[in-house]
């Protein structure tokens, strides 16, 4: 994350997103498909690590194996096999939503997993219970621990959208654009951009 400043003077907490060049590797179609979509790919990848039905299917699109193939439904302009799509479909105060992989944070307990407070303050002999779960409410009938119920686990490496961030800047020559807030996953993450 960066921040810059607004006409106003104003410090705004940014993110910065390499959004491009991106391959289309696909045109789906009502006739063939079923339904309409277009694939596109991002990133680079070496040959030796792609597998050899990838490598024929980006031979297709007459371009180099790539990291990551990602299809988009309802895909506003109509593309041709192997065409570029850059950042120019963007422009300065658009909203988009962006999906990615949150950070994985491990095995977690119950205050930092779910957020609750514990027992609170450390008397009546309370001496190891400030952030234990409490009780789970089973007596002898169920027996058993319900599903579902906020336990400690592991926590965060799912899939994450984050809606109504705005374009702040583009930068169609580095193929930047850069959103106003926080984006989920970690630095150099993959994430899907969606319009």
């Amino acid at each position: 994350m960066t921040s810059i400043f607004s006409e106003e003077g104003k410090n705004i907490a940014c993110t910065v997103v390499e959004a491009g060049p991106n391959v289309v590797t696909q045109v789906k179609t009502i006739e063939n498909e079923g339904y309409e979509s277009i694939q596109l790919a991002f990133g680079e990848k070496k040959e030796k690590n792609t597998s050899k039905a990838l490598k024929g299917h980006f031979q297709k699109a007459g371009t180099t194996p790539k990291a990551k193939v990602v299809e988009f439904k309802e895909f506003s302009e109509a593309k041709a096999l192997g065409d570029t799509i850059t950042v120019d479909l963007f422009q300065v105060g658009d909203f988009v939503d962006v999906v990615g992989t949150s950070k994985g944070k491990g095995f977690q307990g119950v205050v930092k997993r779910h957020g609750f407070g514990g027992v609170g303050m450390q008397t009546h002999g309370q001496h190891n219970r400030l952030r234990a779960p409490g009780s789970l409410g089973a007596s002898s009938f169920p027996s058993r621990v319900f599903k579902g119920m906020r336990m400690a686990g592991r926590t965060g490496g799912e899939r994450v959208k984050t809606q109504n961030l705005e374009v702040v800047a583009v930068f169609p020559e580095k193929n930047i654009i850069v959103l106003k807030g926080a984006i989920p996953g970690p630095k150099g993450g993959f994430v899907i951009i969606e319009k």
